[in-house]
């Protein structure tokens, strides 16, 4: 095929080829890009919204059919993003209930379209970096009065999902916590028993003792009836690259329901579920990262596996977190280097 010499037969030529042979590209949401671009692409299901991402205009719409709007946050190549869009929007009873009570609008976190929000426009990355979205998937859902009422960072296997949908989409934040929510309509099978063998703080009822600059303090709210805080501790924790990293902190493990008193890294003293009220701690395990002077640094409240877990270890204890402000960029960036010293990376296992 002969080279086309002048700029604007070629626009026209590649106009012409585009409509004679779709094949070669994938649709996203209205616009045409070649299916070789984003190699880790996973089709959303054909009920998500198509939106001008007006969120405003979104939330009223959503509203006028006596929904409400959710925000899906992703990344192509997302490995809990597919799951969310396969395991638990390819069940049938999960597709129908988040139809019955949402609209829903995904967001790349990477993306370049215009996001607006009342007389702001943002571009999808600048919107997600605003949110401060540092795990995909991250959902956001919005009540009629264009206020969010949940945040789901990560992903949540299934049988927590349903309880976000039924708990946002029948308006249950308005009357309970999710944590009361999720107790009384998903207790999950499971030891029944609080992991306290990871604890190094010598006295856990004064986490400003705890505080060191050669040790980032990592605090776990946890439960007794807690599978994913099994998985954690039984499995994930156990691992010698966790083992490694986790000795680069003193640790404490606190039951978030406990009428016990502590002293927080700020100094407050309250009752440790007073404490985990605040903080919004809405889901267990969640591992909160403190620096020598109290502050927060990063937390995990999502249900993520060994190399996510092992990641945000690392982004801590290294400082890390101080030259990379997006964790996103930061596990590309821990990921390519562990594979040039001939390491797999296994996100999923």
């Amino acid at each position: 095929m002969k080279p086309v010499g002048n700029p604007s037969r070629f626009v026209l030529y590649l106009a012409m080829l585009m409509l004679l042979t779709p094949a070669l590209f994938a649709r996203e949401e209205g616009s045409l890009t070649p299916a070789l671009v984003n190699p880790g692409y996973v089709e959303k299901p054909a009920w998500f919204k198509v939106s001008f991402l007006d969120l405003y205009e979104d939330i009223d719409e959503a509203k006028a059919e006596g929904k409400r709007l959710m925000l899906y946050f992703y990344q192509d190549g997302c490995p809990y993003c597919k799951k969310l869009l396969e395991d638990n929007f390819g069940q049938r009873d999960i597709a129908t209930l988040t139809q019955k009570y949402f609209d829903v609008v995904a967001i790349n976190i990477w993306g370049d379209k215009d996001v607006t929000v009342g007389d702001r426009v943002f571009s999808e990355k600048q919107f997600a970096e605003a949110l401060k979205v540092q795990y995909t998937p991250t959902l956001l859902f919005f009540n009629e009065k264009r206020k969010a009422v949940f945040r789901a960072n990560g992903y949540y296997p299934p049988e927590r999902f349903r309880v976000v949908l039924e708990y946002v989409g029948r308006h249950l934040e308005e009357k309970e916590s999710f944590q009361q929510a999720l107790a009384r309509m998903a207790p999950p099978p499971s030891s029944g028993r609080l992991h306290v063998e990871h604890g190094t703080v010598k006295n856990p009822e004064n986490l400003q003792q705890a505080l060191s600059p050669d040790k980032p303090l990592l605090v776990m709210f946890e439960q007794r009836q807690c599978s994913t805080c099994d998985e954690l501790h039984d499995d994930i924790l156990q691992r010698p690259e966790s083992r490694k990293l986790l000795d680069r902190f003193n640790v404490t493990v606190l039951d978030m329901w406990s009428q016990q008193p502590v002293v927080t890294p700020s100094g407050k003293r309250l009752r440790i579920r007073d404490w985990a009220k605040q903080a919004d701690i809405q889901y267990a395990p969640s591992l909160l990262f403190f620096d020598a002077s109290g502050k927060e640094i990063f937390r995990i409240d999502a249900y993520l596996k060994a190399f996510h877990v092992q990641s945000v270890m690392d982004y801590v204890a290294s400082g890390a977190y101080t030259r990379w402000p997006n964790f996103q960029r930061y596990i590309e960036d821990r990921a390519e280097r562990l594979r040039a010293r001939g390491i797999e990376v296994e996100l999923m296992k």
